[in-house]
């Protein structure tokens, strides 16, 4: 008998791990994928669903508008919103693509073969653009249309934007051209004319604070409000900027919990404390300026940029002038930050509020120009805190008025006849003299040569050549309504004698002939010269001599005007 052996259980096979799928990034992740989705387009979303819904689709749209804001999910969109055929196969063009169809989800993963992307800054030639014009002429292969989706359009070379021409003005009915760039200016006015433009909008601060809140509550990610605020101001209008800063600022978030801060924000974007822009601000208005300096050098060793520092400033000034106007707080502003926006906007006036925006946006500017940006930034602070001292012109003039100060006049010194006779004595200044009012010119020509002396030459041409004087008395004067004259003109005629003469000027017209303008005087003045020098005797004599005699005039002749 055989000896039998157990073998045991069979060999298993070896399970190999799971490999991770990889990360994808916020702004893939949650790219909008319908149009409720798509925040902050609400007109150009109505627009599309009446042209849906009353079919009255045009061939060609282009979407414009700054980066991140969703120009090509939204020609991807409109690709699933004309291809979509339902869930049971039997739908037509919607506004709400169902996103379950085949159409709407081979759209959606890129791999429909009707829907043809293309990157124009890599396809630039006539070569790529003829591809299309000759694939168009073909029908879809299994979607309602056949659609064509050109990014950053604008950079098609001229000759390549020349072929298109034709086709996209009369394509075939199956064909859908949508295109999008960020700089429409440098689309030819040719192919604009042939498309639907739709201007994509800046999305605001609060609408991607609120987007982004409601990401972090699906990523299982806390987040502090100003912290998204912060990033939200950051992405200045775009969606995807904003998603790559959330998804930075995630990654830098304190692992046990601590959730996006605001403060691990600023430090992440390099932006200054709102505390510390705060008692920097304050400083100034003190006119403490070792104070200052000295904060602005704690910002400066802490890796804060000297020109986000004058940034903050410039914001925090602009929103102290939007509280001093009275417009509604930011609800997401912290309630320090309010108060103290409140408590500036009580106490600076409007001149002294334009004066520090305008001195910190010229040290802005400076700033980024500069070879020693710190430095720069420090000169900015000393010459605004020199300004904060100093009162507006309006308030110096209230206290001349009101005698708190004197005017500044400069000392009268005499000197004695004799050296002997002592040292240089000062005497106390006299009262400053009344100004005597300019002097009403006595003429209408008068009036002209003063417009002349003041440059405005255009306007004293105009009253030469066209105005029909009735009245002159100054100061007040009345031309002729035959020959009107235009109200800009008069406009520019009371402002210029006001600022000639420092009185308020009337002129008006009236519906009377008047005299000749000065021109017409002065062309009869001359041809009655002519006139009484061709009928003189000597005149005479010398034509009977000469029967073929003309009179000349002398070229160095100056005319009445002194032309």
């Amino acid at each position: 008998m055989a000896d039998s052996f157990d073998l045991g259980e069979p060999p298993q096979p070896v399970q190999t791990p799971a490999k991770a799928e990889a990360y994808r990034v916020l702004a893939r992740k949650y790219r909008p994928q319908t149009f409720d989705a798509l925040i902050g387009q609400d007109a150009m979303v109505q627009t599309l669903g009446n042209a849906i819904k009353r079919d009255r689709l045009a061939h060609a749209f282009l979407m414009t508008g700054v980066r991140g804001v969703g120009k090509t999910s939204t020609a991807r969109l409109i690709a699933k919103a004309l291809n979509c055929v339902g869930p049971d196969g039997t739908g037509g063009p919607t506004i709400d693509p169902c996103g379950l169809c085949e159409p709407c989800r081979a759209i959606a993963e890129g791999r429909h073969i009707d829907v043809i992307e293309m990157d124009a800054a890599s396809h630039t030639g006539v070569d790529d653009v003829r591809e299309i014009i000759e694939a168009s002429r073909y029908a879809a292969v299994s979607a309602r249309f056949k659609i064509y989706i050109v990014d950053e359009v604008h950079m098609l070379s001229k000759n390549a934007f020349n072929a298109l021409l034709k086709t996209l003005e009369e394509p075939p009915a199956h064909v859908k051209f949508l295109f999008a760039t960020t700089e429409v200016n440098k689309v030819p006015i040719t192919v604009l004319s042939r498309c639907q433009r739709f201007d994509l909008r800046r999305i605001t601060a609060d609408k991607l604070a609120a987007h982004f809140a409601d990401i972090c509550v699906k990523e299982g990610v806390t987040a502090e409000d100003e912290a998204l605020m912060l990033v939200a101001r950051a992405a200045e209008g775009s969606a995807r900027d904003g998603l790559s800063i959330l998804d930075q600022a995630i990654a830098h978030a304190d692992l046990e919990g601590g959730g996006v801060t605001a403060a691990a924000v600023r430090e992440m974007l390099g932006l200054s404390d709102r505390g510390a822009v705060r008692d920097l601000l304050g400083l100034v208005l003190n006119g403490d300026g070792a104070g200052a300096l000295a904060s602005l050098r704690r910002q400066y060793d802490y890796g804060v940029d000297p020109q986000s520092v004058l940034r903050s400033l410039l914001e925090t000034v602009h929103g102290i002038t939007l509280t001093k106007v009275g417009t509604p707080p930011d609800a997401a502003q912290p309630l320090e930050e309010r108060a103290a926006r409140e408590q500036w906007a009580g106490s600076l006036s409007f001149p002294a509020l334009h004066r520090l925006w305008q001195l910190f946006l010229k040290g802005h500017d400076e700033v980024a120009r500069a070879a020693l940006p710190i430095e720069a930034a420090e000169m900015a602070l000393l010459r605004a805190i020199h300004a904060s001292s100093l009162p507006d012109p309006g308030e110096l003039a209230r206290q001349i008025r009101d005698g708190a100060v004197s005017a500044p006049s400069a000392p009268v010194v005499t000197h004695q006849a004799a050296p002997a006779a002592g040292p240089v004595g000062i005497a106390p200044p006299p009262p400053p003299a009344e100004p005597e009012p300019p002097k009403l010119p006595d003429s209408f020509v008068a009036m002209i040569d003063r417009l002349d002396d003041m440059g405005q030459l255009a306007l004293a041409a105009r009253l030469r050549h066209g105005a029909r004087l009735v009245r002159y008395t100054p100061p007040e004067m009345v031309f002729s309504g035959s020959r009107p004259i235009a109200a800009d003109t008069l406009s520019e005629l009371i402002a210029a004698l006001k600022a000639a003469t420092g009185q308020v000027w009337r002129v008006t017209l009236e519906d009377v002939p008047g005299a000749p303008t000065l021109h017409e005087q002065q062309v009869a003045a001359e041809e009655a010269i002519k006139t009484a020098a061709w009928e003189s005797d000597m005149v005479r004599a010398a034509r009977e001599a000469f029967p073929e005699a003309e009179l000349m005039e002398w070229p160095g002749k100056r005319s009445m005007n002194g032309a």
